[in-house]
């Protein structure tokens, strides 16, 4: 007796294909994907995340902290009891990278993430009203940008800047100086991108509806350049680091007794010779920071530029079966 109940699974299977082949993928799960297929990218997040988590947790794996001496172990190398040496005045060269690491973390995260905030939004601005507000706000942006910052960092961590040095810490005076100089380039290349999206259709249209001007910035201009403003944050993260290793190095950064990776290279160059592993460690490190954040920004412009060859094994199996239906047909 035939079981009506029965199931066919390779009819199951097939109206599953049938179903799957109807479903729409969002853009941003689109995105992902193809982020996660460069194992480049992913490797570059993987290695910024556990610097990152390092730079905040490391301290727990040791009892000595920044500021502590041992009178016992100057100038030592790696040993038991301190993971990567010491320093020539006998503090633990592993608590000084861990604070170091994070300080330099935190000053690349808030000034990439802020000074594109600003960027967007100044750009945003000026595209949109145009006119004498456009001439106004672009006479103001290359103004600053013809200002000197080595020279504003440098009068502004030094006796120059006097007062604010001793109300603020310097790594927090450094992320100040370098918010005000770090987000211009991108708001000039923003201006010229929303100047030609306000002449699309869209934005018409909500002006016409009578939208108010900050609700057209954030739900069409901002959304339609997303792309751009993710990648000038990971390159506003490299840019913030390097140059807070740079200044560092050069004296006009951050100041003991903060530590800095840039605070522990500068340190350590007069010295490579005698304590070598005071200068390579935190240059390693810093070359692990930034070229994890180079590699995670190709990936992110691949995921987002559809003609990128980055594609993944989707769109190469997709193309292998259109050519076995072609030599089939």
């Amino acid at each position: 007796m035939t079981n009506l109940n029965a199931v066919d699974p390779a009819a199951v299977a097939q109206d599953a294909h049938l179903d799957n082949a109807d479903v729409v993928i969002g853009k941003n799960t689109i995105i992902f994907r193809r982020f996660l297929r460069n194992k480049t990218a992913v490797a570059g997040l993987a290695i910024f995340l556990v610097l990152t988590v390092f730079s905040f947790i490391g301290g727990f794996f040791t009892q000595w902290d920044k500021e502590t001496i041992d009178p016992f172990n100057i100038g030592m190398p790696p040993s038991a009891d301190h993971y990567l040496g010491t320093s020539q005045a006998g503090i633990d060269l592993y608590a000084m990278t861990v604070e170091g690491t994070r300080i330099s973390i935190l000053i690349g995260l808030v000034v990439g993430l802020v000074s594109v905030l600003i960027a967007a939004v100044y750009g945003c601005t000026m595209a949109y009203f145009g006119g004498k507000v456009d001439k106004v706000m672009l006479f103001i942006l290359e103004a600053l940008i013809m200002m000197p910052a080595l020279l504003v960092v440098a009068v502004a961590t030094s006796g120059g800047g006097a007062g604010l040095k001793r109300d603020l810490p310097s790594w927090l005076l450094l992320i100040i100086v370098l918010l005000v100089f770090s987000w211009m380039g991108t708001a000039r290349l923003i201006r010229s991108m929303s100047t030609s999206l306000m002449q699309r259709d869209f934005v018409k249209a909500a002006q016409y509806m009578g939208v108010p001007p900050r609700r057209i910035v954030w739900r069409h201009l901002v959304p339609n350049i997303g792309s751009l403003l993710i990648l000038d944050i990971t390159r506003g993260v490299t840019a913030a680091i390097l140059a807070e290793v740079a200044f560092s190095f050069i004296g006009i950064g951050i100041k003991v007794p903060d530590v800095s990776l840039g605070v522990l290279i500068g340190g350590a160059t007069s010295q490579v010779q005698t304590f070598p592993w005071m200068f390579w460690v935190p240059l390693t490190v810093m070359f692990l920071l930034t070229g994890s954040l180079a590699m995670m920004n190709d990936g992110l412009r691949d995921a987002f530029d559809p003609s990128s060859s980055s594609t993944g094994k989707a769109k190469k199996a997709k193309a292998r079966k259109i050519t076995v239906e072609k030599k089939t047909a």
